[in-house]
């Protein structure tokens, strides 16, 4: 027997029928004999935890922008900036780096201009640490 796929196209064997889907919200389909469906789910934003953490750091990167820096501030702003962008472009900052900058704010807390921004991003990162 021989059929169309509904194009016009002669297909041998059987009728083919079409599928057609406008639009699809979640899920995954398959089909045929050795058809496979895979499902992939795209998070919109870093999770909670690792938001406070971007909003304190991000902060705290405005803080040491406005005031006349010292070496030690700009090693921090470059750690500051790792995790920054490891969270905008893959949700969540590495742990292994945060454990270092925790140790190095904690010894930078003290200077009064930024002392609240620093203790910020160090409760944030108790917090994603947990």
């Amino acid at each position: 027997m021989s059929g169309t796929d509904g194009d016009g196209d002669e297909r041998g064997g059987e009728d083919r029928v079409g599928i057609s889907i406008g639009s699809m919200s979640g899920g995954a389909i398959a089909t045929g004999s050795h058809g496979r469906a895979t499902s992939v789910t795209h998070h919109n934003g870093p999770d909670p935890a690792q938001q406070q953490l971007l909003d304190a750091v991000r902060r705290l990167r405005g803080e040491l922008a406005e005031r006349d820096r010292t070496g030690e501030d700009t090693a921090l702003d470059d750690e500051l900036a790792r995790v920054e962008g490891e969270i905008t472009s893959g949700g969540a900052a590495d742990r292994g780096r945060l454990g270092p900058l925790l140790g190095r704010l904690a010894a930078y807390g003290p200077a009064a201009a930024t002392a609240a921004s620093v203790t910020a991003v160090i409760q944030a990162i108790a917090q994603v640490m947990g």
